[in-house]
Formats: C-alpha cells, structure tokens, sequence
C-alpha cells in the first residue's frame, strides 16, 4: 500500500479544495461539521497526497463553486433547489465538477426530486460492484459499507452520469459520513470508522482524477 500511495502523491495535483454544500430547503446541511476535515487528514495519511485542512462552504447558487474539485452534501431533511442553485449546480457538474452526497436519513424522497430536475431525462442508476469507486484505492468488493442503520436495508451506492461521466455519487442506508465525525460524535466502533473513511477515501480520489 506504500508503494501505491506514493504513485497516487505523484500523480494527484498537488493541492486541490473541498467545500460542503449549502442548499435551499429545510435540510440541516450543517451537520457534523468534523466529517470532512477527519477525512482529508485520513487521505493525507494514506495516500500522501496534499489535502484541505480546513472544509470550506459554498452555496449551491453561488459560482465560486467551480474552485473545488470536490463538494460534499448531506443532511436530514427537506432539499428544495431553486432554479438558480439548480442552473448553477448543472454548470458544475458539466464543467468537470463532482458531488458527493450522502443521506444522513431522512433526505432520500426530496433528494431523489430534486435530482430528476438536473438533468432531463438523466436519473440515480445503482453502481455494480466493479465500478473504481469500490476499488480504486481500498478495497470493498461487496459495496459500501454499512456504516449506520436506518430502515435495515442494505447498503446503496447510486451515480449521476452526464456524457458518460460520473460526476455525482448519492450514498443510501450507507451513512459513511457519519464515521468521518469525530467518534464522541455517534460512538462508532473504531473498525466502523476505519472502514467509513476508508470509502471517503476512494472517493475522494476518484473524484480529483476524473
């Protein structure tokens, strides 16, 4: 795993931005302000590669937010787009841009709306197994790792794609995110973090090289 850390340093740019997404609606897109943060040093660690400190905010409407390579969105609740957010969101994606979005319960039916309004005629398709994102760096040959309960359904990994290109990935009964937190947070088992990280961390990567 050295080994290959060390091409992943050589290969990454050698700083990139992150930022979590502020959206309209009534979701609390706040939550867990240490997720992020805990999960760039974790890449810095495993990877080399140069991460952010520090995570960012940005809303969803607002054109600073083609300076990140990476945006991060969860919560909830209620997400409602406006046609603003929603313009400037499929701006983003379509220059390059790359969201990742995970359902922290209870945002999963707005979420899903909102998403039909992206892109016409484009919808969440589940990713197969073999898809990079489960083995680009670690590997989770079985998917996404259950990292919080919520309905007792099995873990779900969905993607956006847009002219072949991944460039959304919406995490469901998954909750990742919840085991970037520092652990007084939700009191995950520590093998739970590993793995939580773990998965932030591929996607981390795949979303700054592709």
């Amino acid at each position: 795993m050295l080994g290959e850390a060390t091409l992943w340093a050589q290969k990454v740019p050698p700083a990139f931005r992150c930022a979590r997404l502020k959206y309209s609606g009534g979701g609390d897109w706040y939550n867990d302000p240490s997720a992020v943060p805990n999960l760039m040093r974790f890449v810095k660690e495993k990877t080399g590669i140069a991460t952010p400190e520090k995570e960012e905010i940005v809303e969803a409407s607002s054109p600073n937010i083609f300076q990140y390579r990476f945006v991060f969105m969860t919560g909830h609740g209620n997400v409602r787009f406006t046609e603003a957010e929603l313009e400037n969101l499929r701006a983003y994606l379509k220059s390059g841009g790359f969201i990742y979005v995970d359902d922290d319960y209870g945002m999963d039916k707005s979420f899903r709306r909102e998403v039909k309004r992206l892109f016409s005629g484009t919808d969440l398709v589940e990713l197969p197994y073999s898809h990079p994102i489960f083995n680009i760096f670690f590997k989770f040959p079985n998917g996404a790792p259950k990292t919080h309960e919520h309905d007792n359904q099995p873990p779900q990994t969905f993607g956006l794609f847009y002219d072949n290109r991944l460039v959304l990935l919406y995490t469901y009964e998954s909750n990742p995110s919840d085991g970037w937190a520092n652990p007084e947070i939700h009191n995950d088992p520590p093998e739970k973090r590993e793995e939580a990280l773990q998965f932030g961390t591929n996607i981390v990567l795949y979303a700054i090289t592709h």
